[in-house]
């Protein structure tokens, strides 16, 4: 069991609560958190990066000077990588990053890092996550009763567009659904804010025992 603070939606207090933690286990080993962290920002890096060969450069083909005679090294064209404004040799060219680590070890990655949030006392629990419209009035109110201003992953059972709109504008705050929650997220948050319905969506996603991704 773990004890929680519990966010009451109707009055804006908090309390504490006791939550089953079992299905999360004990923080592992960070090597599988690790690596999980690694993929997932080499799956969002563009790869654009690119540089030109002297094979692309726009520059005369006019060899510089005569092969012998000038007492100056060899030069066969402008372009050549050792002269200023050439190609690059061995330069960036535009590449895919992407790789991915089974499914087994992304869930036990995920799985260690809530249990993380929960020995470190950095779970929230709210009755409800409701809001009538946007308003990220109401939303930095709620995250400041909470205490969590540092960052925070608010994670709900399906999409919701007003909790979503509410918070999009406040710093270090990042609204998904449980099913989307993976390691990466929830490290790169100090916080993890959770309903009762999207903390069991959880617990049956990634909790020990389960098979499902």
């Amino acid at each position: 069991m773990g004890d929680c603070k519990l966010f009451n939606s109707a009055d804006g207090s908090v309390g504490s609560v006791d939550v089953d933690t079992s299905a999360f286990g004990t923080r592992s080993p960070r090597r599988v958190q690790r690596e999980a962290v690694l993929m997932y920002q080499a799956n969002a890096r563009s790869g654009t990066a690119s540089t030109k060969t002297r094979a692309e450069i726009t520059a005369s083909i006019k060899k510089p000077w005569k092969q012998k005679g000038g007492g100056r090294a060899r030069a066969g064209r402008k372009s050549s990588p050792i002269w200023r404004g050439g190609g690059i040799a061995h330069g960036p060219r535009p590449r895919d990053y992407t790789y991915h680590l089974p499914r087994k070890a992304l869930r036990v990655a995920t799985r260690a890092a809530i249990a993380g949030k929960f020995i470190d006392g950095e779970v929230i629990v709210a009755d409800a996550i409701y809001f009538d419209a946007p308003s990220t009035r109401a939303a930095a109110k709620m995250i400041a009763a909470v205490g969590a201003e540092r960052g925070c992953l608010v994670v709900t059972l399906v999409r919701n567009e007003n909790a979503w709109k509410s918070m999009r504008n406040l710093p270090g705050v990042t609204v998904m659904q449980a099913s989307d929650v993976n390691a990466h997220e929830v490290l790169r948050h100090r916080n993890l804010l959770v309903t009762q319905e999207s903390l069991d969506a959880l617990r049956a996603r990634v909790g020990a025992g389960e098979i499902s991704a």
